[in-house]
């Protein structure tokens, strides 16, 4: 069945080239990445997991850790690797699934046979600390995926978590955000004694509260 927004995302013990894990045990208290490959040594993926590497640290601020995921073996992806760092100019410093199997493929409904019914789709899953789904992204093979913008989306996650507001079109950090509609005058005088700019009754922003 389809992962949907909102569901817990499902537990799995995996090989990965970092050794045996168990996703919730790996997690622990914080958010994390799951992010699918259709295979080695194929060159958009190439280029995405290059990418995530060098912004591991970003990642690392906000508490989220990333875990890449392919089908093919761990010798595999350790030569894959060697690749990675001699064309993207950066070791890679996180786990990635050998799921030969195909059993989390099939978990996170990875496989879309009319796309390919062997290979996973690359699929993105963020995932909360309460282990439910917050974010599902699916691209198609030959479109690279843009990891600065699944940065601003946690962003946006992580601050909505924890304040009543919503964040507009082309948000980033630091931007205005929205309060909620559920959200009365009288509440967000409490809430926002600074005030806000009201468009609308119902389009009041107010500056993110954590910058």
């Amino acid at each position: 069945m389809a992962i949907r927004l909102g569901d817990t995302a499902p537990n799995f013990t995996a090989e990965t080239t970092e050794g045996k894990l168990d996703l919730y045990d790996w997690m622990g208290d914080g958010w994390a990445v799951l992010f699918s490959h259709p295979k080695d040594y194929t060159p958009v993926c190439t280029t995405e997991l290059g990418q995530v590497a060098h912004l591991k640290p970003r990642f690392d601020e906000r508490n989220i850790k990333v875990i890449g995921l392919s089908v093919d073996t761990i010798e595999e992806h350790h030569g894959w690797a060697r690749d990675i760092e001699e064309t993207q100019g950066v070791a890679l410093n996180f786990p990635l699934i050998a799921d030969t199997d195909r059993a989390v493929s099939f978990q996170y409904d990875m496989i879309h046979p009319k796309a390919d019914d062997t290979l996973t789709v690359r699929s993105v899953f963020v995932i909360d600390p309460a282990k439910k789904v917050r974010l599902t992204l699916t691209y198609p093979a030959s479109t690279g995926r843009n990891f600065d913008e699944i940065l601003r989306t946690i962003d946006s996650l992580q601050l909505t978590s924890n304040h009543q507001v919503a964040t507009p079109v082309n948000w980033n950090h630091g931007d205005d955000v929205i309060i909620v509609p559920s959200i009365s005058n009288e509440e967000a005088k409490t809430k926002f004694p600074g005030g806000w700019r009201e468009e609308k009754s119902y389009l009041r922003y107010v500056p993110d509260p954590t910058s």
